[in-house]
């Protein structure tokens, strides 16, 4: 939900809740001041017809309603030395609605001639389900016509006034740590906008210069690292060769010089980490994942024909993904390699390629699942196999961050690693 739709959301149910106790305060007024009107006329008639009463003596002998709005009946002193004005409301039968309607009733009681008489005085009221439905209607209207000049307001006012700010999220959405092209910013008046204008120019500007130091910092590191960590595997190899050695130094010097070529591959290895996460990788081409994969399977035909792996490929149709063409290679080798280094003699290997994903299943040294929460860790290893710098797998999540795939760990029949394109 956008910013200003969220605030309207809000604004409407505020709207919603003050209207509606506003209009119980006014029904609640309004009522009472129907009320005090009514009884105000109705007291005024009582005046009228007691004076009527005085002048003539045939007011006294209405019994009923229907010739008029009064009734007179005598009642003894008894009942009438406590009596009051009392007010109330009831219902009439209405010879022109048909219906009986709601009506004041004032019964009060005055003296004439030393006797006394029961007043009865009537006069229509306000009928209070058609009052509500009224109210409830008119409100309605203006609730609606409320949030139609707020939805309005939004879309010509704010809308304007916020276009600084929707311009700052177009360049932070569009904006490339490996190529920081200029944007000009949205000239403004508000003083909150150009503080987040500054702001956000001055950090760009700090995280640029940030990428671009540690951009050129690894890569001088991996390649200072690489000539000492070359020079020493030939020194080593020509030190085995140039004189007879006793058999205990060869293994050490071959321990040493393995430990060189396993620190030259993690080298190579976190480079390569570094590039993908730093979006180095900016061609793109088609890459035709069936081609790639039976490539890669016939380059490791040697190692699975040594381990005597059994594979199953499965390629439903072509498949081809718009991506680096170095990175799919490298997705590929590395679910490949991960399935052959950790497998087992006589094992198997099963590669599903479909539209929807890649799917890896290999049966490996251990029957029990691996951790769903490491697998994806860099340095994570089940075993400790020299031949895996524990940064195959990582490299295959940081590709997939990188398009937008989805990669998951799954142990079926055995280890299953699956790549939702």
């Amino acid at each position: 939900m956008k910013l200003l739709n969220h605030a309207t959301a809000y604004l409407a149910g505020l709207l919603l809740l003050v209207i509606s106790l506003w209009a119980g305060l006014f029904y609640v007024n309004m009522l009472d001041e129907i009320y005090d009107s009514i009884d105000d006329g109705l007291g005024n008639q009582k005046i009228l017809v007691m004076q009527k009463a005085a002048q003539d003596s045939t007011v006294l002998r209405q019994r009923e309603f229907e010739a008029g709005y009064f009734r007179v009946r005598e009642i003894p002193f008894t009942l009438a030395i406590h009596r009051k004005d009392q007010y109330r409301d009831t219902l009439m039968f209405m010879q022109n609605e048909q219906d009986f309607e709601p009506v004041r009733l004032l019964t009060t009681v005055f003296r004439h001639k030393g006797r006394y008489y029961e007043l009865s005085l009537i006069t229509s009221m306000v009928e209070e389900d058609d009052l509500i439905e009224d109210l409830l209607y008119s409100l309605l209207w203006l609730y609606l016509g409320l949030i139609a000049s707020i939805l309005v307001l939004n879309n010509l006012l704010l809308k304007r006034i916020w276009r600084p700010f929707y311009h700052i999220l177009q360049r932070l959405q569009h904006f490339k740590l490996d190529d920081p092209q200029p944007v000009p910013v949205q000239p403004t008046n508000i003083e909150e906008f150009q503080l987040l204008n500054q702001t956000v120019e001055k950090l760009l500007q700090q995280n640029v210069a940030v990428y671009q130091n540690q951009k050129v910092f690894i890569e001088n590191a991996a390649h200072e690292l690489q000539t000492p960590l070359a020079i020493s595997l030939n020194k080593l190899e020509l030190l085995a060769e140039s004189q007879p050695l006793h058999e205990n130094q060869l293994l050490q010097i071959g321990t040493v010089m393995e430990n060189l070529e396993r620190l030259t591959r993690l080298n190579k290895s976190l480079l390569l980490l570094s590039k993908i996460e730093n979006r180095q990788f900016a061609q793109e081409a088609d890459v035709e994942l069936s081609t790639l994969l039976q490539k890669s399977l016939a380059d490791f035909e040697e190692q699975l024909a040594f381990k005597d792996i059994t594979v199953e490929l499965q390629l439903e149709q072509e498949v081809t993904l718009r991506m680096n063409p170095d990175l799919a290679t490298m997705l590929v080798l590395n679910l490949l390699k991960n399935a052959l280094v950790h497998n087992v003699p006589g094992g198997f290997l099963r590669i599903q390629l479909s539209v929807s994903g890649l799917v890896f299943e290999n049966s490996g040294k251990t029957d029990q699942p691996l951790n769903q929460e490491q697998v994806f860790t860099r340095f994570f290893k089940d075993d400790s196999s020299t031949a895996s710098t524990g940064l195959g797998l990582p490299i295959v999540k940081a590709i997939c961050d990188l398009y937008g795939f989805k990669v998951q760990y799954d142990f079926r029949q055995g280890h299953t690693f699956t790549v939702t394109f």
